[in-house]
């Protein structure tokens, strides 16, 4: 008995975006039976001697390579352990199944346990199952060390609470205001009850949060129930009955190409440090992409004077290759750097190292023009100098705004930018510029 993984699509060169789903072929005696599973491959990337990825797959990192070669070993080691003679094509779409969806083949008594694990337990089930990264993951166990301080806050202030646990299956709605409002006041009751953040500490000291970032936590949140549910680990849904603001965002504020070039064009020969800071921004903004994706690439993105690149945000869904063509400015910062002989694009720095230069070199550069913020704890408009909220971030914001301006089509930009088709991000930069107000009011004369 054998079984094997395989494609039906055959590979297409001039398709970079196509993904394959692949199948497991089993085969005995007189038996040849298939079935789909839920992975997928580019099949431009597929190898079918090694039943995995081609060797040398620019666009796609080390650790989803692997994934994808423990995936397609681990199905074919589960359908090889549970084999038997009356195996036939419905027994092995099970077999697959089972290995996508364990959840919905457990017993009650199998359920019924996992109902009974502390919140705790559950939140390091759901970080060990949930399809997440790194980062997320990071993110997910600060809301869980939150979730878990509010437990110790409700057991030494509520009256009546000195047995408070947080359970899966008792949170209500009003729980959820009641963790919404500790969230907004936890840099308060960290001076007020200093054991809860001795027996459950962080790394930096609770401050306090705006209104976006409350609403960041409190949809991460939300994530962890909607997972338990989907899973059957309760059947208990409070946000049904709490509803989370939307985040309030102002203008995106950006620099001109004009300022870019300023800043471009500035001397910085004295200090070699800011200059490459600065031409690492510059580039940024001639491509466009997101901090984590620029720091993820290597000199195997760039492809056909063009970088090529899947952003993260698109990975766990509808995987999406952008390529976006490099212009004379972007080539001549290469050609610059050829000599760097690192893996990587560039020789980046820490991100926040490059964050605190990027607002270095616009003081310097004079970038000093006066823009609204808004302040993340008011949520009103403030006034500063470009050059103090300058950031990595304003790179990306950059490219866009500026090709918004000539080109007002989300979709066009969107394959440029990594945004989603019809992504809401794009009606924040439809703020008319002044130039364009005032040649409306020009039409009055």
């Amino acid at each position: 008995m054998k079984v094997s993984a395989f494609l039906r699509k055959s590979a297409n060169k001039n398709n970079t975006e196509i993904q394959a789903t692949i199948y497991f072929r089993l085969r005995d005696k007189n038996k040849d039976i298939k079935s789909a599973s839920e992975l997928t491959i580019n099949p431009n990337h597929w190898n079918a001697e090694k039943q995995g990825y081609k060797d040398r797959v620019a666009l796609i990192s080390d650790s989803e390579k692997i994934k994808l070669k423990n995936d397609i070993q681990n199905i074919i080691s589960f359908i090889t352990q549970n084999y038997d003679e009356d195996a036939d094509g419905e027994w092995l779409n099970v077999m697959i199944d089972k290995y996508h969806h364990p959840d919905k083949y457990k017993n009650k008594e199998q359920i019924e346990a996992e109902r009974n694990l502390s919140f705790a337990e559950l939140f390091d089930d759901f970080l060990l199952k949930h399809k997440l990264s790194e980062v997320r993951k990071k993110n997910f166990r600060v809301i869980k060390r939150i979730l878990l301080r509010y437990e110790l806050y409700v057991r030494n202030t509520k009256k009546n609470k000195g047995s408070f646990t947080l359970n899966i299956n008792q949170i209500t709605s009003d729980t959820l205001y009641d963790i919404s409002d500790f969230l907004e006041n936890e840099h308060i009751y960290y001076e007020l009850y200093p054991s809860i953040y001795e027996q459950i500490p962080e790394t930096r000291v609770p401050k306090q949060r705006g209104k976006n970032t409350i609403i960041d936590c409190l949809c991460k949140i939300r994530t962890f129930f909607l997972w338990c549910y989907k899973h059957n680990k309760t059947i208990n849904k409070p946000f049904d009955k709490f509803k989370i603001d939307d985040c309030t965002y102002g203008t995106p504020f950006y620099i001109t190409i004009e300022e870019r070039d300023k800043l471009y064009e500035k001397d910085f020969s004295e200090n070699k440090h800011l200059e490459l800071q600065r031409d690492i921004f510059v580039f940024q903004s001639l491509i466009g992409c997101r901090i984590g994706d620029y720091y993820r690439m290597t000199k195997q993105n760039i492809i056909n004077e063009a970088i090529e690149y899947i952003p993260r945000k698109t990975k766990d869904g509808n995987p999406v290759t952008v390529r976006v063509p490099l212009n004379n400015k972007a080539k001549d910062i290469l050609e610059k750097y050829k000599g760097y002989e690192g893996k990587m694009l560039l020789p980046f720095i820490s991100e926040q190292k490059y964050n605190d230069s990027i607002k270095k070199v616009f003081k310097l550069a004079e970038i000093d023009r006066i823009v609204t913020v808004l302040d993340p704890l008011t949520n009103e408009g403030v006034k500063k100098y470009l050059y103090e909220v300058a950031s990595s971030h304003m790179a990306r914001r950059t490219f866009i705004g500026n090709i918004y301006k000539k080109v007002k089509d989300p979709n066009l930009i969107g394959a440029l930018s990594g945004h989603k088709e019809g992504s809401k991000a794009f009606s924040r930069y439809r703020e008319i510029d002044e130039d364009m107000k005032k040649e409306l009011v020009n039409l009055l004369d």
